[in-house]
């Protein structure tokens, strides 16, 4: 029990950290650490942590007959639902932003939506507002009745977007920031997208010299102390240090709706330092799942993974 109370833990204090950043930074309430002054929404927020271990505690004492390998796969689950949405938000948006800022460079955009609409979306904080944030919104629906991981296509379509530079430069002489721009967007989402999703595949690839000769006991010990000291340890630091305050570096694009400096390019930049925060949750959720997993090998619970498939002596 104690094992499955600490995974659901970790997942409850995330769910409330990023909450309180939301209400911390994006509607000005003065943040859970203002309870200690007396201030009435600084103890609504500590109680958000409060309330989060509460239902962690509630939820392993009503579910012991559950196993530790069925908790990994629901964690499991559950982030891939998350990974899901957000491949869903980068194909939307990006198409999305790209059919705008093709029609704005070509001075088409009056002409298709009206030149008050048209000013408006060459604002960042309008565009990302009332066009992105609804996007998400479609993208997570779209999330919940889908089964399947798109970074195959994502990759094509980074490849596609890429020859599609290449022949408007050298065939067409015609080449726009917005073109490089979705490149990136595309190829950012997929480099810090798919990692979670590789563990959960033990897809990337383990350099050791003594861990191939491990009994799957030992084995459990180490990835199970590796989960926790080297994965979930190293994602709390990336949000603390990305989300710890309105000018960090994950924070301060967010809020700002921050763009790139070329006037005619996505204005995803600040969806880009999202990634970032994004990245660590996905990653800290699988390590999460992958503790437990760890746990269940050293119990010798039936049903574990093959972890040699991946190694490199």
């Amino acid at each position: 029990m104690i094992f499955r109370l600490f995974g659901w833990s970790v997942l409850a204090v995330l769910a409330a950290y990023l909450l309180n950043n939301y209400l911390t930074y994006w509607q000005d309430l003065p943040g859970a650490g203002a309870f200690t002054s007396g201030s009435p929404m600084g103890i609504l927020q500590a109680g958000i942590y409060v309330g989060g271990l509460a239902l962690a505690f509630l939820y392993v004492a009503r579910s012991k007959d559950t196993s530790l390998r069925d908790d990994s796969r629901r964690i499991s689950d559950i982030n891939a639902f998350l990974i899901r949405a957000a491949f869903w938000s980068v194909l939307i948006v990006g198409l999305t932003d790209m059919v705008i800022s093709f029609l704005r460079v070509e001075d088409f955009l009056p002409a298709v939506v009206g030149s008050d609409i048209a000013g408006d979306l060459g604002r960042s904080q309008w565009r990302g507002s009332y066009v992105h944030i609804p996007l998400i919104g479609l993208s997570i629906v779209i999330a919940a009745f889908t089964t399947t991981l798109g970074f195959p296509w994502l990759a094509l379509l980074v490849v596609a977007a890429e020859l599609l530079i290449v022949l408007c430069r050298f065939i067409f002489s015609y080449e726009q920031a917005f073109m490089a721009d979705l490149v990136r967007f595309w190829y950012a989402a997929l480099f810090l997208f798919a990692s979670a999703y590789t563990l959960k595949e033990e897809g990337h690839v383990r350099v050791d010299v003594f861990y191939a000769s491990f009994k799957p006991r030992t084995k459990g010990f180490v990835n199970a102390f590796g989960s926790v000291v080297f994965g979930i340890a190293l994602c709390w630091v990336v949000l603390i240090v990305g989300m710890g305050g309105k000018s960090n570096i994950i924070n301060s694009p967010l809020l700002s709706f921050e763009t790139t400096q070329a006037g005619f390019g996505l204005y995803v930049k600040y969806l880009m330092a999202g990634f970032l925060a994004i990245f660590a949750t996905s990653m800290m959720i699988q390590f999460t799942s992958y503790f437990l997993d760890a746990v269940a090998d050293i119990r010798g619970e039936p049903g574990g993974r093959d972890h040699d498939v991946h190694a490199i002596q």
